[in-house]
């Protein structure tokens, strides 16, 4: 017999083909690339999974979805539901961070479709005399395959359904119906041919709020070097902001060969201290720390100190190796070596990096070169660091990260990983498949209202939302968009909104964001200007013009409203600046909790000089609500409240007192 007939899931009794399973499950989503890779769950989210699922003729059809951890062998089930045009959905809840499996079995229901024909004749004052013989054979049936309690009652309904009495009232019982599905007949189940996997993260995974420092920069005394004892200060200040991830830059020795200096010149001046990203020397490599910060044990404290405030510490790993690392005398094969006996460093011609070498995938001896890697990873993990922000992963090869990521999730299911790859959207994509938690975004260089709606369409609404979650961030070390280099305090509130309302993990580079800092490097350069890259900063946190009380109400409205912890659920808005044109500089969307109970509307405008108006259509057919449904909204930013009549109300927004609305609605 051919093997494309043995349709059984292997995790079910082998079956032989029978061609009286009749029913097609199909295009079941997510699947990623045939079932290779697993989808993406949060602990204790929704999962929802969707199917093709059809039989020939127009018999009724009961569909299950079957999930369960990867370690269990029992199988719970959660019941789907048809959407129209034989598309079906079902979810379930995820349990605790693992590896899940799913997948769908279906059937034809011989007792629904028999009383669906039975309702018809009868409202048509037909005979059913016949018909109701045939149904007392279908519950007899059903009595036989039922626990005992329900057995003894569908006999009771079987015994009516033959009498000469209340037989018709009898045949459509609600209750009946109850009994028969809670016991049906699965001779002949369809199961989808294969089981698929599910990879579900710990809830920062999904919502997380990210706050990066420098810790050098924060000495208790200006001109010193700031230690990780120093650090504890600023605990109190990012949770009081609403972080919950506070994301260090490497914290390793930093190397002397090559050493940049201040504004990435490339010869440091005597003590400077050089870019953190060039890691090792002497006192060690990737699993030290830089002896001016303090001890491994400090470390551990304050990794320690930030969990029991509700902060995880996200460590940068970042797999490359100054000149002076260990590694490259320890073992000179993980580098590739030049024909004048020098080591090969960074290049991204014309640019050089001297200060930096890369590692060799292609190494002879890359099994060693995968586990030291690797054993990077847990001697972190031990550490009490559950994050991680990885750098420039692109750049490495994909089986490492397949094989590394699946490896220490094994016994490590509550670890995190997101990709700082700012690069094409294919390898972004692949990054996510192959196991990484999250990804930075274009988000920085979507500036336009169609340019935004286009991006987010994309994330939200086509295959990428089943395993790539977009991490937004305004900002970077690296990276002072040009919007950003005139000043404008209102254009740095906008982004923020922006950020932290369209994704559910957002992050800005601090201090520098919350107080403006806006000088450019040069003239058309994404730089800063005496970057903290290369050098200790001194910041002044009061600084005025400081956005912090902005931050610190956006992140609270976040965590107030589920709406606003997922991506999946968004609908842009239809904001016209007169009748029949589209408004380019208001935007609006709006974001649904799972269960439906939360929904907020944000509209932003995003022109950061004027004030803009126009007349916002609310997409009350989403749930299935007339246009003239009145409603209310609440403002959480100002605290305004409204009562809205129909699908069309006004809206103004100043951008000098706030340039956007974040809006609580309750349509009830």
């Amino acid at each position: 017999m051919n093997n494309a007939f043995r349709q059984a899931a292997p995790q079910y009794s082998a079956q032989m083909f029978d061609g009286r399973q009749r029913v097609v499950i199909e295009n079941v989503s997510p699947e990623l690339d045939g079932g290779k890779y697993p989808a993406k769950g949060v602990e204790g989210g929704y999962t929802v999974i969707e199917a093709d699922i059809f039989v020939d003729g127009a018999d009724t059809l009961s569909a299950d979805l079957c999930f369960r951890p990867a370690d269990s062998t029992v199988w719970k089930r959660a019941p789907m539901a048809p959407q129209g045009n034989d598309r079906w959905k079902g979810s379930f809840i995820a349990g605790l961070p693992g590896l899940y499996e799913y997948t769908i079995e279906a059937r034809v229901d011989h007792f629904q479709t028999w009383k669906k024909g039975m309702e018809k004749k009868i409202d048509a004052g037909q005979d059913v005399s016949l018909d109701l013989l045939i149904g007392a054979l279908l519950v007899d049936k059903g009595a036989e395959r039922a626990i005992k309690a329900d057995a003894a009652k569908l006999r009771i309904f079987a015994s009516k359904m033959r009498s000469r009495v209340g037989q018709n009232a009898a045949a459509l019982d609600a209750l009946l119906s109850l009994l028969m599905d809670r016991n049906p007949d699965k001779t002949h189940t369809a199961l989808y041919d294969k089981i698929l996997g599910l990879t579900v993260e710990q809830k920062k995974a999904g919502c997380s709020a990210w706050y990066e420092f420098f810790p050098r920069s924060w000495a208790s005394e200006p001109g010193k070097h700031g230690t990780f004892t120093d650090c504890h200060r600023l605990l109190s200040m990012v949770a009081g902001m609403g972080f919950d991830v506070i994301y260090l830059p490497p914290i390793h020795p930093i190397g002397d060969t090559k050493r940049k200096g201040k504004n990435n010149a490339l010869v440091a001046n005597p003590g400077e201290p050089g870019s953190c990203w060039a890691i090792g020397n002497r006192d060690g490599g990737h699993k030290a720390v830089h002896p001016e910060l303090g001890s491994i044990e400090d470390f551990a404290a304050f990794v320690a100190a930030a969990e029991k405030i509700g902060i995880s510490v996200a460590l940068d790993i970042a797999f490359q190796c100054s000149p002076d690392h260990p590694y490259v005398q320890e073992h000179p094969q993980w580098f590739t070596w030049r024909p004048d006996g020098t080591v090969q460093f960074a290049e991204n011609p014309p640019k050089r990096y001297e200060d930096i070498l890369p590692l060799n995938f292609e190494s002879d001896d890359w099994q060693n070169l995968w586990i030291e890697l690797k054993s990077i990873f847990l001697f972190w993990i031990s550490k009490g660091v559950k994050i991680f922000r990885v750098d420039n992963p692109h750049t490495k090869a994909f089986p490492f990260w397949e094989w590394a990521i699946a490896s220490i999730r094994e016994e490590h299911p509550d670890t995190v990983f997101l990709a700082e790859a700012f690069t094409r959207p294919k390898l972004m994509a692949k990054l996510a498949k192959v196991g990484y938690s999250q990804s930075y975004s274009y988000f920085t260089w979507r500036n336009t209202k169609h340019e935004l709606q286009e991006y987010v369409t994309e994330l939200t609404s086509s295959p990428l939302k089943h395993f790539m979650r977009a991490n937004f961030w305004p900002n970077t070390p690296d990276i002072l968009h040009e919007e950003f280099q005139k000043g404008e305090r209102e254009r740095f509130i906008i982004r923020l909104v922006l950020a932290s309302t369209l994704s559910s993990n957002y992050g800005m580079y601090g201090p520098a964001y919350e107080l403006c800092e806006y000088i450019p490097i040069a003239e058309g350069k994404e730089e800063y200007l005496n970057s903290e890259k290369y050098e200790i900063r001194s910041w002044d946190l009061d600084r005025p013009g400081n956005i912090r009380a902005e931050i610190t109400r956006i992140n609270r409205i976040r965590k107030e409203n589920p709406a606003l912890q997922q991506t999946t659920d968004i609908t842009f808005v239809h904001i016209e600046a007169s009748p029949g044109n589209e408004h380019d500089q208001l935007m609006g969307y709006v974001k649904r909790s799972a269960d439906g109970s939360n929904i907020i509307l944000t509209v932003v405008n995003l022109n950061h000089t004027s004030t803009q108006r126009g007349w916002l259509r609310f997409p009350l057919e989403l749930f299935k609500l007339s246009h003239l449904h009145p409603f209310k909204v609440e403002d959480l930013l100002s605290g305004h409240r409204y009562e809205w009549n129909s699908e069309w109300n006004y809206v103004e927004i100043n951008p000098r007192a706030m340039p956007a609305h974040i809006f609580r609605v309750t349509l009830a």
